[in-house]
């Protein structure tokens, strides 16, 4: 039996991604692919909505989720969007930034549960997701010196997809992107 129990465990492995940002752009874009470079998403911003309103799609142009930035506040409000029936979306969560001084920290109301997410540094460079209990779902990481924005999500006891929601998770940090980084 516990021979058993190991090889379950070693099938179940983190899940890495790379979101990259277009460069050349004049609105928010960006790519999303596996650890093995293969391509799983694209994001992509209405047109002249500038970060406010995006697409979150398969590699097949299917809408998987849309990010919506809601107006001008002090602090962020942010709603992630399922398309349903009819061309009704359902919300999926709502994303409120809290108010601190150095460190950028977020309370998200999902339909998978309540989680925060804080930043780990002044800078802005990492980010941590975990559940209302204080269990550990991603973890992100903005490279520091590149051209291009881009971000190492690692999403935590996931093995394709099957544990965790992994278009929701990366839509969290396009969402972060988005508030830390677009006007």
């Amino acid at each position: 039996m516990p021979s058993d129990s190991l090889d379950v465990q070693a099938l179940v492995q983190n899940c890495r991604y790379i979101i990259r940002e277009r460069f050349f752009t004049i609105s928010n874009s960006f790519k999303i692919k596996d650890e093995l470079g293969r391509d799983k998403y694209n994001v992509r911003s209405k047109k002249l909505a500038l970060g406010r309103r995006l697409i979150f799609e398969g590699i097949n142009g299917t809408v998987l989720l849309k990010i919506h930035r809601k107006g001008f506040h002090l602090l962020d409000q942010i709603s992630i969007l399922s398309p349903g029936d009819n061309g009704l979306d359902q919300q999926v969560a709502s994303i409120r930034q809290k108010f601190t001084f150095f460190k950028y920290s977020y309370k998200i109301y999902s339909i998978y549960g309540e989680y925060k997410l804080k930043g780990l540094n002044i800078f802005n460079q990492a980010f941590i997701l975990k559940t209302k209990d204080g269990e550990t779902i991603a973890t992100t990481n903005k490279k520091i010196f590149s051209m291009a924005n881009i971000y190492q999500v690692e999403i935590m006891d996931s093995n394709n997809d099957k544990k965790q929601d992994h278009p929701f998770i990366l839509a969290l940090t396009i969402a972060l992107h988005c508030s830390i980084y677009s006007p």
